[in-house]
């Protein structure tokens, strides 16, 4: 699995002008499910998500998680993570995983995520969806679980 993760000062995602999902501060993610991913990868990008050290400590260094600093975390689906772009001028889809499995595991990721932090808010698997936000910094992460090598 990957997400592309932003620290923010506030972020939402709107499906046909409705607001389904927002945060303050805290952090944004936007996760794809590569082929083969099951819940132990989604189980290790949780975990990377919430431990992984982009806000400032007392000497203004990224020292602290989103565990330690507090704050919201939005999860939003996005297969294009999953592209392939080495070739021509369109991406590849042969690395992301069926819709159906990915679907399944990004509702698992969010049921482990609800029970790992607190506030939490998520966009929706397949919805056409806009997502705003400020990115505090800017600070942006891409993070994989192990299994999530896009480019074999």
């Amino acid at each position: 699995m990957i997400a592309l993760l932003q620290r923010v000062s506030t972020a939402q995602v709107s499906v046909g002008g409705e607001t389904i999902g927002a945060i303050g501060h805290g952090l944004l993610g936007c996760v794809g499910v590569v082929r083969d991913d099951d819940r132990a990868q989604a189980d290790r990008l949780l975990q990377r998500v919430l431990d992984y050290r982009v806000f400032a400590d007392a000497q203004d260094r990224m020292n602290l998680s989103l565990r330690q600093a507090g704050g919201g975390l939005l999860l939003v689906p996005q297969f294009t993570l999953a592209a392939d772009t080495d070739r021509g001028n369109r991406a590849s889809f042969s690395h992301a995983c069926a819709p159906e499995q990915a679907a399944a595991l990004f509702e698992y990721l969010l049921a482990q995520a609800a029970a790992a932090h607190a506030p939490l808010a998520a966009g929706r698997f397949g919805a056409h969806m806009q997502v705003s936000l400020v990115n505090d910094g800017p600070v942006t992460f891409w993070l994989e679980s192990q299994n999530a090598a896009v480019h074999p």
